[in-house]
């Protein structure tokens, strides 16, 4: 399955070497409604169905129960004519796991940047404040005057 070349164990060589997988699994938000049990992934061509099944139970420790493959044509380069495919893979969960796909834009950010925007008016009518106190003084910048 893997395609990189690894050293030779050799007696008294430190073992730090990490193997990671060869290929890639992207999590991506479905068009239409699912049921709450199923998850949707872009995977790479070269991955079984054993092998997403693997991955997610051993790595994340997600229970799966059923894995399903539809692959679709990708993007169409037209300046060589060529294109490439995509496996997508519907992962059922059992029917007791529900997955709800992450927040990633949540409320508090906006309270958040209400209130900065609160504060930067705030700031504006005090410096405006401190400018019609010294306009009467030209060539003197505004901090000069206390």
């Amino acid at each position: 399955m893997s395609s990189r070349w690894y050293p030779v164990y050799q007696r008294g060589n430190p073992q730090l070497r990490i193997f990671l997988p060869n290929f890639w699994m992207k999590l991506i938000k479905p068009r239409d409604n699912q049921p709450a049990n199923v998850v949707n992934f872009k995977v790479s061509m070269q991955m079984s169905k054993l092998d997403v099944k693997n991955y997610l139970e051993k790595m994340y420790k997600v229970p799966v129960s059923n894995v399903q493959t539809h692959i679709q044509m990708g993007k169409l380069f037209l300046l060589h004519h060529s294109s490439f495919h995509v496996n997508l893979w519907y992962v059922m969960l059992p029917k007791t796991e529900k997955f709800v796909f992450p927040n990633l834009f949540p409320e508090e950010k906006i309270d958040k940047e209400e209130e900065d925007i609160k504060q930067l008016e705030t700031l504006k009518k005090e410096y405006d404040g401190i400018v019609k106190r010294h306009k009467n003084r030209p060539g003197v910048p505004s901090w000069f005057g206390i």
